[in-house]
């Protein structure tokens, strides 16, 4: 029996969210026109969040996997294939600071090192971390 291919994309909802934070601070910029650091600072911030929103949007699948391997979307939306043989270890890092706490889906391999938030699965790490093994073994 084949395992059917899994698909972890971004939700919808944070990249909404990530567009109207932009569209916020755009217009908080101008609306602080006279303050020049002020304007820099909403400015920049409208920029980076535009831009995550936009990776988002021409990237949503971040991994997607298979029997025969893996394909993590690496820098803005180029796509690599990695093969099972090839990943060194899957594995789900819990991080805790300032009095929160995340989880980080780590996939080793041997070209590097592919890190993923719940936020970029759409899920919990620790669900795509088990689903990942049991296609690997299938």
């Amino acid at each position: 029996m084949t395992a059917s291919p899994r698909q972890w994309r971004v939700r919808r909802e944070f990249t909404l969210i990530k567009g109207a934070a932009a569209a916020a601070f755009a217009v908080t910029a101008f609306a602080v026109s006279d303050d020049p650091r002020g304007m820099l600072l909403c400015a920049a911030a409208a920029v980076m969040l535009a831009g995550f929103a936009l990776r988002d949007v021409l990237a949503p699948v971040r991994l997607a996997a298979d029997e025969s391997g893996l394909t993590v979307v690496t820098g803005l939306t180029r796509r690599e294939r990695v093969p099972w043989p090839l990943v060194a270890h899957i594995r789900v890092a819990a991080n805790a600071r300032y009095g929160l706490r995340w989880d980080m889906l780590e996939i080793e391999t041997a070209e590097g090192l592919h890190l993923f938030s719940s936020h970029e699965l759409g899920t919990s790490c620790v669900e795509a971390a088990e689903e990942l093994f049991r296609l690997r073994q299938a």
